[in-house]
């Protein structure tokens, strides 16, 4: 265990990149070391400990990891610094030659950090705690909320399948949980800290239960009831995991909102072959039919990959064909990126890097049309909003149950209340950043 008393201010900064599930295990981190002592870095300040929880789901994810470590030590340069995350996992020894890097913990050692931390010293060389993929078996609960008003709920890690692009299931481990008790009792935790929303996460959150003779449905069932929570969003869940017992239990769910998010990853069934994906395109279209007769408002996000070794024009443009006619809301789109150790590198056709984001172009164009419709679908119906404590200006923000971003003036008194609201004034232009809504008046 560490002894803090080597720490002049015991002052420690988090940073995490990638997904919800890194965000939520980044807040479990930050409570140990807040049990031991530590205290949230303000700005100005110098930490003595620094923890970035990295991602490595492309090229583009270990380069802007990198740029966070840098970034990070240049801020805290008299910091220990620890790098976890898959990331970590994957490429420890290049981790470590980062110079200023002090630690780099792999998926089994990121939760055992305080036994780690046992010098103030700079490193002239990383020390690597990191265990080879197979061993990964360990199941770490993780609820993270800090300054978001939703919580993040970790359900479920690691993933069974092999999709030929993705090295996840290397960097996560096989598939694993926590039981429903113990959920359960996360999620009261959540509701006696005041949490109105919480996502449910995980790498493949649909195969909850393998590891405890359980099953995601019984988990749903059993969240439903816990008193103080307002509603839930299903994080992700692949379409052939995703049972119509499911989205049933949705459509009449006193606590669960209208709002899926479902990895296509391709409309094109040549290509979904190639990905070894578990399932055909034309179950994907089963499922958002489904979901769209049971609950015609609910949102349905949809994870696109565009550019995959073996993907031709013909391919792409039956895809493209396909997602265009589909009763979604919005596409999450990922240019495909070739990661080592995974069987797409044998595939002989390569789509050129011209051509990958030419097709990306046109999926996002595609995407922000769906949403724009979406929400004009939506225009002059009510719906409740939550306002969340982040804010732009004069603007603070929250989102509807079925995930309608919503603008209105600043109100303090407002954050992590639930309001119902008429939704009114589309704008394309409701924040910096591009995001589209609508934008209340007082």
């Amino acid at each position: 265990m560490i002894d803090i008393s080597q720490f002049e201010n015991k002052k420690m900064a988090l940073y995490t990149l990638g997904c919800r599930l890194n965000f939520a295990e980044t807040s479990t981190i930050g409570r140990q070391l807040v049990e031991a002592g530590f205290h949230k870095v303000k700005a100005g300040e110098k930490a003595d400990v620094c923890v970035i929880n990295t991602c490595t789901v492309t090229d583009l994810a270990d380069k802007k990891s990198r740029q966070a470590i840098h970034r990070l030590i240049r801020q805290h340069p008299t910091a220990f610094i620890v790098v976890t995350g898959c990331y970590a996992q994957l490429k420890p020894e290049e981790v470590s030659l980062l110079e200023g890097v002090d630690l780099v913990l792999g998926a089994n050692e990121k939760f055992d950090i305080l036994q780690y931390l046992n010098s103030l010293e700079k490193k002239s060389e990383a020390d690597i705690q990191h265990v080879n993929s197979k061993n990964i078996d360990v199941f770490s609960p993780s609820l993270s909320h800090e300054d978001r008003t939703r919580f993040f709920l970790k359900v479920q890690d690691g993933c069974d399948y092999q999709c030929s692009y993705c090295t996840i299931p290397l960097a996560r481990g096989k598939s694993r949980n926590g039981t429903i008790l113990n959920i359960v009792t996360l999620a009261q935790q959540a509701a006696a800290e005041g949490a109105k929303e919480i996502v449910l996460t995980g790498v493949n959150i649909g195969d909850f239960g393998k590891s405890t003779n359980e099953s995601f449905f019984d988990l749903v069932h059993a969240l439903d009831n816990v008193e103080g929570i307002v509603r839930y969003r299903i994080g992700s869940i692949e379409p052939n995991l995703l049972t119509n017992e499911i989205i049933d239990f949705v459509a009449n769910s006193k606590r669960f909102a209208p709002h899926f998010h479902i990895p296509l990853q391709s409309g094109n069934n040549n290509m979904l072959a190639l990905m070894r994906r578990r399932y055909q395109r034309e179950l994907f279209e089963e499922k958002v039919l489904n979901i769209k007769k049971l609950l015609p408002d609910a949102f349905i996000g949809v994870d696109v990959i565009v550019g995959m070794h073996g993907e031709t024009g013909e391919d792409f443009e039956d895809a493209y064909q396909f997602i265009q006619r589909l009763p979604i809301s919005q596409l999450h789109v990922f240019t495909y990126s070739e990661r080592l150790n995974t069987k797409a590198l044998e595939i002989e056709y390569h789509v050129s890097p011209d051509e990958r984001k030419q097709r990306s172009e046109r999926l996002h164009v595609l995407s922000d049309q769906k949403l724009k419709d979406f929400y004009l679908q939506h225009s002059h119906q009510s719906g409740y909003v939550l306002w969340e404590a982040a804010h732009k200006g004069t603007l603070m923000t929250g989102f509807t149950e079925n995930y309608i971003h919503v603008a209105a003036p600043y109100d303090k008194a407002k954050i992590n209340t639930i309001e119902q609201i008429t939704l009114i004034n589309y704008t394309d232009s409701l924040t910096d950043n591009g995001w589209i809504g609508f934008q209340l008046s007082k």
